[in-house]
């Protein structure tokens, strides 16, 4: 197939618009002629900072030349270690320092915020998500339920798009609040969808779901590090996000906390507490009763994995660099490319996009519905015989995110000419 946008054109744009691809580990391709993989999987894992390997083997040159003194000789102390990161992750979602830490994983942390927020009395007792939520979110939403005794079958309201559409309408959302919002304890939405792609309108719904006298947190697993994000001045009671999708801290990296700071230091406010609950003065006075801070870090528990933050640290501090809007407005420009190629490759063929077409409503995903194949086959294929790396959904979704920070042009046109490749010829 000849596309309007030939390979030519694609390096050229490489060269006019290049990214970040230089201080990344970018994989061996598996399949096709080009030495590199075109990898679009950065919303499922991303890539490795060059920077990684040196930097962590720093911490654990510490830990081995000093032992247990690292904690406040390291180079990188560890009993403030998470302290290194509270600003550059505070400015990444557009919070206060206070209201911003970095611990545990991405659902034990939405467990640790709901055990303060989910609070449901009398009708009040609803929580409400998206029916396209990640799995790992209903079953934590519906656990909750349980726990406070109650249905979860109809506590948990599944928010559809209309017969006919994929994607939430924003309106929808906010009538569902105005009609019903007296029944709704909990609004835990995912900022960016993980399937579709959709970019919700977090302050509008934010501020519909507390004008209904609702508690508003969100999932930013898919929107941390993605979009800008500004959680302080939207009036977001709490958000969490993990950091091994966008943020490139590697598999099972550790996550990240906001909330409010309207919240911060109320004593009414249930919370769970461990070690590093309390004030970092008192800590060592190993006395029965807590005293924890104004601050987020009331909500932390134990102390942080060292090697684990690390990395964290290391793509935080790469993403302060570059800086979140330039990153958005190099993400509209590539995302905008790619789909120009899926529209000329679509066509005929059995594959849609499904993610909305506005660049103000996504990401830098887009997700394509496949009737053919089905989604873990297509997602072989593209691999193994045109290297390229998708993330594919069961059963029908392969994602393609061209991740501002590393993916080029060049990658897009790759993913057009396999798709072209594996489905060849336009049909009736």
């Amino acid at each position: 197939m000849t596309f309007t946008f030939t390979e030519e054109d694609a390096r050229r744009r490489d060269q006019a618009d290049p990214g970040h691809r230089d201080l990344f580990r970018v994989p061996p391709a598996e399949g096709g002629g080009y030495e590199q993989t075109a990898y679009m999987a950065g919303n499922s894992l991303g890539l490795q900072p060059r920077a990684t390997r040196d930097e962590l083997l720093g911490d654990l040159d510490a830990w081995a030349r000093l032992g247990v003194e690292g904690h406040l000789e390291a180079a990188r102390p560890w009993l403030p270690y998470h302290e290194l990161l509270t600003e550059q992750a505070a400015r990444l979602v557009g919070a206060l320092p206070a209201e911003t830490v970095v611990m545990n994983s991405l659902t034990v942390n939405l467990h640790l915020l709901m055990v303060s927020f989910y609070r449901p009395t009398g009708a009040r007792t609803r929580i409400v998500i998206e029916d396209a939520a990640f799995p790992s979110d209903s079953y934590a939403v519906r656990s909750q339920a349980r726990f406070h005794g109650l249905d979860p079958d109809t506590t948990v309201v599944r928010l559809r798009p209309r017969a006919g559409e994929d994607t939430l309408r924003t309106e929808d959302v906010l009538a569902f609040l105005r009609d019903e919002g007296d029944t709704v304890a909990l609004v835990m939405l995912g900022g960016v969808n993980f399937l579709t792609g959709e970019l919700m309108d977090i302050p509008a719904i934010t501020a519909a779901g507390r004008a209904a006298g609702a508690v508003v947190g969100w999932d930013l697993a898919h929107a941390a590090g993605n979009v800008p994000l500004r959680l302080h001045d939207w009036d977001v009671d709490f958000a969490a996000w993990c950091s091994y999708k966008y943020l490139n801290s590697g598999p099972g990296a550790l996550a990240g906390v906001f909330v409010h700071e309207r919240h911060l230091g109320d004593p009414e406010l249930p919370r769970f507490e461990g070690w590093w609950s309390t004030e970092a003065a008192t800590r060592f006075e190993m006395t029965p009763t807590s005293r924890p801070p104004a601050t987020v870090e009331a909500w932390q528990i134990s102390n942080p994995p060292i090697f684990a933050m690390g990395p964290v640290r290391t793509s935080l501090e790469l993403f302060d660099k570059v800086g979140m809007d330039t990153l958005r407005e190099r993400s509209v420009r590539l995302t905008a490319y790619l789909e120009s190629l899926l529209d000329e490759v679509l066509p005929g063929r059995p594959l849609r996009q499904v993610t909305p077409r506005d660049p103000l409503r996504r990401g830098c995903q887009l997700s394509v519905r496949t009737t053919e194949l089905g989604a873990n086959e297509l997602a072989r294929r593209l691999r193994h015989e045109h290297g390229v790396i998708a993330d594919a959904r069961q059963p029908d979704i392969v994602r393609f995110a061209p991740v501002p920070l590393y993916s080029t042009y060049h990658d897009c046109w790759r993913v057009a000419q396999a798709l072209a490749a594996i489905f060849p010829g336009e049909r009736a």
